[in-house]
């Protein structure tokens, strides 16, 4: 394949898993009436079980096994599993909630999160843009804090977690698939135990509600796993700054979807502090293009 042919196929893949992140919003909708942390406890139950055989069918499992016996890797990992936890139960609770507008927020604040955690603990050098885009992601949340009186939290905790799993998982580089397959195994026993538990007390929903409620939970599995795996073949088509411009299209879709479908209201403030957050991603993109070329 010629590297024209390479770029637009990776190009498709990119495409692909950030519009499933971004539509994602409808499938947490749609099991919104059972417990978040129910649906998290399936998500990480049925991923375990179709990521399995996805490395088992490409022939991976020894390079799975192979983490588990390094200990500063499975140790690494653990702490990266507190903080996917974290941000996937995180999620799951503000899409139920109608709190999709915040997540969008977090997301979109998740870029300028993940250049200071680069400055901070990579030495990263930030250039005077890349700065003032920080400052003004910074202006943004303290706009919504001094104008509503409250910390916009879902954001920061879906942003802050998101940002410091991707400097873990920078740091001790795992293949996505088999980083995410040792992580939602380091979850099940959490995971398997937390469900035997609701339905020795009768609470379970699965199994105990409809059919389709019991559908959606099993397919909490394919919505972890298919994106995943269009993003890592994307990104090894692809150049690093143009995947960085793709991921804005997940939380555009999430904002849009939360002001046009849901309904969810939109206030001046809100719109002011999603402005600067845009205006610092622009100065931001510009600056990496620059830099790139």
């Amino acid at each position: 394949m010629s590297a024209r042919d390479e770029s637009r196929a990776g190009m498709v893949w990119g495409l692909s898993a950030y519009l499933m992140w971004g539509f994602i919003v409808f499938y947490f909708r749609a099991v919104g009436h059972v417990p978040a942390l129910e649906v998290l406890a399936h998500r990480v139950v049925w991923s375990v079980l179709l990521l399995g055989i996805t490395l088992g069918f490409r022939g991976r499992w020894r390079e799975n096994l192979a983490v588990a016996y390094k200990p500063r890797a499975l140790a690494t990992l653990a702490l990266s599993t507190v903080l996917i936890a974290t941000n996937w139960f995180t999620f799951i609770w503000a899409i139920a909630n109608e709190q999709t507008l915040q997540a969008s927020l977090g997301y979109f604040i998740n870029p300028l999160v993940n250049v200071t955690l680069g400055f901070v603990f990579l030495r990263e050098r930030l250039s005077p843009l890349r700065w003032l885009s920080v400052g003004l992601a910074a202006s943004a949340v303290l706009l919504l804090i001094v104008q509503q009186g409250t910390v916009p939290v879902v954001a920061l905790v879906l942003a802050f977690s998101f940002g410091f799993y991707g400097l873990l998982r920078k740091i001790m580089p795992v293949d996505s698939l088999v980083g995410l397959t040792v992580e939602t195994k380091l979850m099940l026993p959490l995971a398997t135990g937390y469900l035997v538990w609701l339905q020795s007390r009768g609470e379970m929903v699965f199994l105990s509600l409809d059919r389709s409620t019991d559908v959606l939970l099993i397919l909490a599995g394919v919505i972890t796993a298919i994106p995943l795996l269009c993003f890592a073949n994307g990104a090894r088509r692809l150049d690093y700054a143009t995947m960085g411009l793709l991921q804005y299209i997940a939380p555009t879709l999430q904002f849009a979807i939360a002001v046009k479908v849901l309904g969810e209201p939109l206030h001046a403030v809100q719109l002011a502090a999603f402005g600067l957050i845009w205006i610092g991603l622009g100065i931001y993109s510009f600056d990496a293009l620059r830099s790139r070329g």
